[in-house]
């Protein structure tokens, strides 16, 4: 049973061409594990079952559409890193960017949380993909990074008066504590020396001439735009997974509506959060 934010026909766009290399890290990537970690399960369990997805494996994935037809002129760069200084070793190939990374992400986040809680394979092309669809109304399932979380989804009530039970915030917890364990500056300093793998895998998405670290931002301001969560969340069920009572809250993309689901104290911590990132990101 899948959440239905997430699509999983197989005319998703956009998606990212697969590749075949073995899948040896256990580490993800820098910024955009926290802004994947914000939605914590809020990917998956958004139905009556709650059931543990594997990853898709690569060989399984949708090739990449055709890139849009070429713009008539290049969009301006609206949120440049500015000059970072070289790398002290030469960055690893895309392809090979999840074993080459380990040392450098060990030093950022707990091994425990992250073997737990997030995908090995494809991270670079994986958490490009489900950043760039965060404001969009779907995300597909199979460009997922996070595991999903543990334990059915919780409603509370009856049919005509269901609500979003209040223990149901618990079980985004561990994601929230991973988020903000991180410590911002290193963050995204090791965002801006690895930003050419993030850049190469945006282009490869079919955006060879725009600027991920712009679509960074507009996925923060996007979901810092996220409603603060009421103290009462109606539900409807018209089949069998639930939705939001409210059309308004229905039409929200899909960022803002996992941002919903972690509960109102969840919700405020990873906001404060993302405003710090993104000031970080504005000095460079």
């Amino acid at each position: 049973m899948t959440d239905p934010d997430i699509e999983v026909t197989p005319d998703d766009r956009p998606l990212f061409r697969a590749q075949t290399h073995p899948a040896r890290a256990r580490w993800p990537i820098a910024l955009v594990v926290i802004l994947a970690a914000l939605a914590g399960g809020g990917y998956y369990f958004w139905s009556t079952r709650g059931k543990e997805a594997p990853a898709p494996p690569a060989s399984e994935v949708a090739s990449a559409p055709a890139p849009p037809a070429p713009q008539a002129s290049t969009p301006p760069v609206e949120h440049p890193l500015g000059n970072t200084p070289a790398p002290a070793e030469p960055l690893p190939a895309l392809a090979d960017s999840d074993v080459s990374l380990q040392d450098a992400l060990a030093g950022l986040f707990g091994g425990t949380a992250f073997t737990r809680l997030f995908y090995p394979e494809n991270i670079v092309r994986h958490f490009v993909a489900a950043i760039d669809n965060l404001p969009r109304r779907t995300v597909a399932l199979r460009i997922m990074p996070l595991k999903p979380v543990g334990g059915p989804f919780l409603a509370a009530g009856r049919e005509g008066n269901l609500v979003i039970h209040p223990d149901n915030a618990a079980r985004y917890t561990p994601y929230v504590h991973a988020l903000e364990a991180v410590d911002t500056r290193k963050l995204v300093a090791t965002y801006i020396r690895l930003y050419p793998l993030f850049q190469q895998a945006y282009a490869e998405l079919g955006y060879p001439s725009r600027y991920f670290n712009d679509r960074v931002f507009e996925v923060i301001d996007n979901l810092l735009a996220a409603p603060d969560v009421p103290a009462s969340v109606a539900l409807t069920q018209p089949k069998v997974l639930y939705e939001y009572a409210d059309p308004e809250l229905e039409k929200l993309s899909a960022g803002q509506k996992m941002m919903m689901r972690l509960g109102r104290d969840n919700e405020a911590r990873v906001k404060a959060k993302l405003r710090e990132i993104k000031s970080a990101l504005w000095k460079g």
